[in-house]
């Protein structure tokens, strides 16, 4: 992992911290047509019906989506089990990952 990776893993596991964000496909899928989700984020190694799935979810919500680390990154840097997808519900967080993502 290169300190890119970090500053984006580390801020995940504020915002869970923070309660700001819902991981799980479930809570993610409602969060998103809640519309209380301002970013998603897809482990790599997600199936690729679930990338399918959220993309087009997020195509239609006109949702930030990106697809990054893998289940087992995304669950350890919330400290909870592997998570293939996840929802941040805080505008400046998910701002803040975005810049990141972005470089």
């Amino acid at each position: 992992m290169n300190l890119t990776n970090d500053k984006v893993f580390s801020f995940i596991g504020l915002a869970t911290r923070a309660r700001k964000l819902v991981s799980g496909e479930f809570s993610t899928e409602k969060a998103i047509k809640e519309k209380k989700a301002k970013i998603v984020i897809i482990a790599t190694d997600a199936s690729e019906n679930t990338k399918k799935k959220f993309r087009n979810s997020c195509l239609f919500y006109q949702l930030e989506y990106f697809e990054y680390g893998t289940k087992e990154e995304l669950g350890q840097c919330m400290g909870k089990e592997a998570r293939a997808s996840l929802a941040v519900l805080d505008e400046g967080m998910a701002n803040e990952i975005i810049k990141y993502l972005k470089r």
